[in-house]
């Protein structure tokens, strides 16, 4: 068996089985979801295994009950394939009303309706691929938490942050193509790890777009799709600019084709954009609320472009959007234990965040994504003016504004706005 690479979700899991009937564990193919909760099972019902599959189907068919039965927790793998499991473990935890009977992981949302919601029996856990941090790639000096003052809701003007990475560009272009898999993580060969996101690209064209909802799709199309909706990584390209980039290379695909390849994308956690932050201010500006590019890892946008890491260091600038993907996915993974969402906001006048860490509690952070260290100036001055149009009042004073590196030193400037390395970060 490999060794497992511990997760940011391993602590969360522990928690919500403490008091949830059942946790579902969603996310990618092959971001680890199944290995991580094999760590806290006590039984398994695999629904993909190919000598069981037929009659796990059956049984879920016929009496899906028998397939609930086992040592708890129990960890039913793949459970969309017989969505009515979700109903039948509804039931069981109503029955028992204890705590942490039940683990659901699954790489697809359903298109079929359960009849019952699951409200207040059923826990949600985002997982993703793995971060530089869980991958070791991050040296972990700065707290993502501890920038938000663990708990403490006033701003902290004095937040001292310290640290260095000796990652740097040639090194982070590598990083960004070969993605947070964890297989590509633990594979000495750079060249062997660098294809999984080919495979899996080519694994979503071929099975899975027409697998998670039973509908006839063709890869070809599915490819120039993924590829076209590479091309708006990182922007707020709406729907009818994606299928401009594909009408431009010759493939006029209409509205609905285009909706339901991208739709099925989502059902697969493929992509997961980012959505707008809408705070009061004290001047009126209009915000745009078009949500911005991403897909789940940013290694999925570089094999649909065709980038290899010596590719993306001659065109930097396809280069800082796959950098900013990196940098959302890894926010989104230290965020989540917080309790926090990762955001956007931009409005009229051309003022933006590339990333806003909303807390449950009202706490938020300003983040700009830089490449080089030329332009850290530029995004803390744009942190500044954005914090200083916040109606304080109203949402309260920043926790902290930071500039998004790759590398370097993490420090915090004279006008308070922090500089901190992505390749320094933890939650």
């Amino acid at each position: 068996m490999a060794t497992y690479l511990p997760r940011v979700v391993d602590s969360e899991l522990v928690e919500r089985l403490s008091y949830a009937g059942a946790v579902v564990i969603r996310g990618p193919k092959w971001c680890g979801k199944t290995a991580t909760a094999l760590q806290r099972a006590k039984s398994v019902a695999f629904m993909q295994d190919p000598d069981e599959r037929a009659n796990n189907m059956a049984m879920a068919e016929a009496k899906p009950s028998l397939l609930l039965r086992g040592e708890k927790p129990r960890l039913i793998d793949e459970w969309q394939e017989a969505p009515q499991l979700w109903d039948a473990v509804r039931f069981a935890v109503d029955r028992s009303d204890e705590p942490g009977q039940f683990m659901l992981t699954g790489s697809a949302t359903p298109t079929a309706q359960p009849q019952h919601t699951g409200t207040g029996r059923f826990s949600f856990l985002d997982m993703r691929t793995m971060s530089l941090f869980e991958s070791g790639e991050s040296t972990g000096e700065v707290s993502l938490g501890e920038l938000f003052g663990q708990g403490d809701h006033i701003p902290n003007d004095e937040t001292h942050v310290e640290g260095h990475s000796e990652q740097d560009v040639e090194n982070l272009s590598y990083l960004i193509c070969r993605g947070g898999w964890p297989r590509a993580i633990t594979i000495a060969n750079e060249n062997a790890a660098l294809k999984m996101s080919r495979d899996y690209l080519s694994a979503i064209a071929e099975e899975d777009i027409s697998r998670v909802d039973g509908v006839s799709r063709n890869s070809q199309y599915a490819r120039l799709i993924m590829q076209a909706y590479a091309r708006c990584s990182a922007t707020q390209a709406d729907m009818g600019t994606v299928r401009g980039n594909l009408k431009t290379r010759g493939s006029g695909l209409s509205r609905e084709t285009v909706d339901s390849y991208v739709g099925a994308l989502r059902r697969l956690y493929v992509i997961e954009d980012v959505s707008a932050w809408t705070p009061s201010l004290h001047a009126r500006s209009r915000i745009t609320t078009t949500p911005v590019r991403f897909f789940t890892d940013p290694s999925i946008a570089a094999a649909a472009l065709g980038a290899s890491p010596e590719l993306l260091l001659r065109d930097m600038s396809t280069y800082g959007l796959l950098f900013e993907n990196l940098c959302v996915r890894d926010l989104r993974v230290y965020a989540e234990p917080l309790g926090g969402k990762v955001l956007h906001y931009r409005d009229n006048t051309g003022l933006e965040a590339d990333c806003v860490i909303a807390l449950d509690d009202g706490r938020y952070s300003l983040l700009e994504v830089k490449m080089s260290a030329r332009l850290v100036d530029e995004g803390a001055a744009n942190l500044r003016k954005l914090a200083g149009k916040i109606d304080a009042s109203i949402m309260g004073a920043p926790s902290f504004c930071a500039v998004i590196t790759p590398g370097g030193y993490a420090y915090r400037r004279e006008d308070g706005v922090l500089v901190v390395p992505i390749t320094c970060l933890r939650p």
